[in-house]
């Protein structure tokens, strides 16, 4: 598949400050690809280099395999939506939306057709006599995309578009942008900290760290096959579980072993040889840990309930397990009080071992 933007050694400092480290990236032609990190990781940095509104200090930029490092933004073939709707208070939306095709000088005609498309497609048709100021955030969101889409071009970039809503506006404004990407099939970078937007959304997803592409991926194999600790306390919520002890040989069977207990990994998959002594962090999501009753055979371990959170289709339990703190998720039809205790089962062949002193995945 051709590649829709190629970023090749891209890098960017202000002054002593190093945003952008030697970055590589491909994204495929219509592909919905999501820059997600933490804030000051360089996620809107890269993004602007993209759109041409930050020159790059080293690298280059390819969009349709044409070199834009030097276009300006007006000539990349780009929408960009941003976090802020920056929309002109003065003028109606219908305006808003035809404003940029008019200063293009496009035919009248066109602009018309264009402007109706889009009208359609984010259900706006009804407000397009109203001012900004008469509509929800979410409608002026609308026609932020609107603006960008009625450009006809071959990669939106959105920034965090969805963080100004309240949840309820954010849950549906996702779905909204999931189908449109569904019905143009256009090249969408997407860039993002809130990490049920990037899994919901991408078909790839690009975790970065100080500037630095960590793991890209498709959202599954980050979420169940973390590159490093960085990625796999990233993802999920609550985070995952990490334990640190050390690889042990117990009755000629290899285990994990941290706190005096002892973790079978009969069911860890890996390419390396594992060795005894060889120090370690062994990561579990809450829902890869049965209790009682859901306990499938194996090895069985001890905990006591601290905390119950109830969370309506489940719970979240936290537990006192061998020295560590423990984020259980079970099904909300249980409850259980604080002091109950529990039998728990780990499923290693879902857990990730990380070497304790590279962070890498083993």
């Amino acid at each position: 598949m051709a590649n829709s933007v190629s970023i090749r050694d891209l890098s960017l400092s202000f002054g002593a400050v190093t945003v952008l480290k030697d970055l590589n990236l491909d994204i495929r032609d219509g592909e919905f690809l999501v820059l997600l990190g933490s804030s000051g990781c360089g996620k809107s940095t890269l993004l602007n280099c993209i759109a041409g509104l930050l020159e790059p200090t080293d690298g280059q930029i390819f969009i349709k395999d044409k070199n834009v490092t030097w276009e300006e933004p007006k000539d990349r073939g780009i929408g960009m939506v941003f976090q802020s709707y920056a929309l002109y208070p003065q003028m109606t939306v219908e305006k808003n939306l035809s404003f940029g095709l008019q200063v293009a000088k496009m035919p009248k005609l066109e602009i018309d057709k264009r402007v109706a498309r889009a009208a359609e497609i984010l259900q706006i048709g009804p407000l397009l006599k109203r001012r900004p100021a008469a509509l929800s955030g979410g409608q002026r969101q609308r026609v932020a995309i609107g603006r960008a889409l009625v450009r006809d071009v071959d990669v939106f970039l959105f920034d965090e578009p969805l963080s100004n809503l309240d949840a309820k506006l954010r849950s549906e404004l996702r779905v909204e942008i999931k189908r449109l990407h569904q019905q143009l099939k256009n090249t969408m970078i997407y860039v993002t900290h809130d990490q049920i937007e990037a899994l919901t959304l991408a078909d790839r997803i690009a975790i970065m760290k100080s500037g630095v592409i960590q793991q890209l991926d498709d959202p599954m194999v980050i979420y169940n096959r973390p590159r490093n600790l960085f990625v796999a306390g990233f993802i999920g919520s609550p985070s995952m579980n990490f334990l640190r002890g050390e690889i042990a040989n117990a009755n000629d069977r290899l285990v994990f072993r941290t706190q005096g207990v002892d973790f079978s990994l009969a069911g860890y998959q890996t390419s390396e040889t594992l060795v005894p002594g060889r120090k370690v962090v062994l990561g579990v999501r809450p829902e890869h840990i049965a209790v009682d009753g859901d306990v499938q055979g194996g090895e069985r371990h001890e905990a006591v309930v601290d905390i119950e959170e109830p969370m309506g289709a489940d719970n979240l339990l936290w537990l006192k397990h061998a020295g560590h703190t423990l984020a259980v998720r079970t099904g909300g039809a249980r409850r259980y009080a604080p002091g109950t205790r529990l039998t728990l089962g780990f499923d290693m062949s879902l857990a990730s071992l990380f070497d304790a002193e590279t962070e890498d995945r083993i």
